[in-house]
This record gives C-alpha cells, structure tokens and sequence, in this order.
C-alpha cells in the first residue's frame, strides 16, 4: 500500500540503508545498537509473540488488498493425493483411487478462474495450501485457465515449498497455524474439502464450526467423495447422539465432480446468511 502521507519525518527505508553504512565500532557491532525494526533476533523474542501474530495477519492482507483480491474460493485437500498420470507411485491403493480427485479439484479451479475472469478477475480466486496434491490442483487448473491463485503456505519440520502454480505475488509463507487458517476464510464465498488427512480434518471442522456458531456467514460448503468422508465420519452418529442438531448436517453438501460442485454453488440456499439464533453483537 503506497504511503501518499505528506509529514517531514525521515523514511524508515533510509534509516535502515544508511544504518548498513555506519562505521565499524564495537559500539555499533553491538546487537543493542541495531534498528528494532530491522534486529531479526529481537523480533524473534518470546516477548514480541502478539507483534509476529499482528504481522502475518497483516502482510497478506496488505498484499491482497493491494492485487484487488476481493473474495475467494477456499480449496481444502491431501497432500498425498497424486494427479492421475503419477497414481501408479501412490504408496497405497486407496490414495492411488483418490487421484481422480486431483482432476476434479484442478477442473473445478479452472471453471471458477475462468468464471472470475470473465466478471474482472477479482472475485471468487482460488486459494490453497499452497503445496502439493489436491493444493496443487487448484492452483493448477487457475493457471490454466489464465488466471492468478493464493498459496498459503506454511514452515513445517519437513522440506516443504511452493507448488510451481501458484501466482508467485500472492504466494505466502506462515509460522502460525491459527492466523494462516484466519487468511482462508476472511474472504471465503465458498469451501471446497475434498479428500484428506489431520490438517484437512482440521481446517473443515473448524471453518464448519464457525459456520455453525454464526461467527462466519454461511457460505457453499462442498465436500468431494462422499463415499470417503461416510467412511471416515459417521455424521449421523453426531446427530443421533445429539452432540449436533439434524439442521447442522445441512452446513454442508456432498459432491462428485466439478461440474457438479459449480452448480451446488450457484444453487446454494441462503448463502451468505448468517445462523438466525446468533443475536446480533
């Protein structure tokens, strides 16, 4: 975001390039004498914790403020789902089956980038994980399509880096998990889940959480492979126990395909509205 603020205070940008020139003296090696703004070790410090959780919230908002993101469509998935042409080097049977997902969740991304093209190119962009599987799907299928997708990725023990798809101004790096998924849903018109693992399970339960307490309007909630998540999750156990109501378990809405997911979405009832029992705060 440009700064058009006229005052007669000197640039920060300056402060820290001339900071670079300052004759060498044990005064000015001294990590005390360092701009607080540019010490990497002191904005690493337990104590500036709520700083580092303000700056991931804020960066990637600026940012996609600034490339006119307007909203997005959210595309949740497994890692370890390969695309069909690599399904015969899946370690099981199951994750080699769950390929065609792949190609429903690349199909699915490229009739929604060209969608939002053709009305400006700012509403509903695809955003993912940003890593491979299902993730790269989407941000593939928006690629081909023509189009710009969000990566959100995330600092994990293992090696992990960007999908080749996604639109490199718009890709993001996190150290937290909770501002991360906070990015996936603060412009969200819809969810997609398709099949996956833990981090899957958790980005779908809490978004549908929120969705179900009325801390977030009601958006399309697709869920691809029925067949799968039945297997994994007896959603009517919940309601039959009544740890859920039956009016929860229509949050959400199987799909197959992603034509057949297109038409949930432009179907969706009441989307947008938010739960009426919340009172308003």
């Amino acid at each position: 975001m440009k700064d058009d603020r006229r005052h007669p205070f000197r640039d920060s940008h300056q402060d820290r390039e001339e900071a670079r020139h300052v004759p060498d003296t044990p005064q000015t090696r001294a990590p005390t004498y360092r701009l607080a703004f540019a010490d990497d070790d002191f904005l690493c410090r337990e104590e500036l914790r709520p700083v580092r959780l303000q700056l991931e919230l804020l960066k990637p908002e600026l940012m996609m403020d600034e490339a006119g993101v307007n909203s997005t469509v959210v595309l949740f998935g497994g890692a370890r789902i390969p695309p069909p042409e690599a399904k015969n080097t899946a370690r099981t049977q199951t994750l080699s089956d769950l390929s065609k997902y792949y190609a429903e969740a690349q199909e699915f991304a490229k009739i929604m980038t060209t969608r939002s093209l053709a009305s400006g190119g700012t509403d509903d962009i695809i955003v993912t994980g940003g890593g491979p599987g299902v993730m790269e799907a989407g941000n593939r299928g928006a690629e081909e399509a023509g189009g710009r997708s969000i990566g959100l990725n995330i600092v994990l023990p293992h090696e992990q880096a960007p999908n080749p798809y996604v639109t490199p101004e718009l890709c993001f790096n996190f150290h937290y998990f909770a501002i991360r998924k906070m990015h996936f849903l603060m412009r969200a018109s819809a969810i997609c889940v398709f099949p996956g693992g833990f981090g899957t399970l958790d980005e779908m339960f809490e978004a549908l959480t929120l969705i179900q307490t009325g801390r977030m309007a009601r958006v399309p909630f697709l869920l691809f492979g029925q067949a799968f998540w039945e297997k994994i999750i007896n959603w009517d156990a919940l309601s039959d126990a009544g740890t859920i109501s039956a009016e929860d378990l229509k949050l959400f809405r199987f799909v197959e395909t992603a034509q057949e997911a297109v038409t949930a979405i432009d179907a969706w009832e009441g989307k947008g509205e938010k739960r009426s029992e919340i009172p308003n705060r």
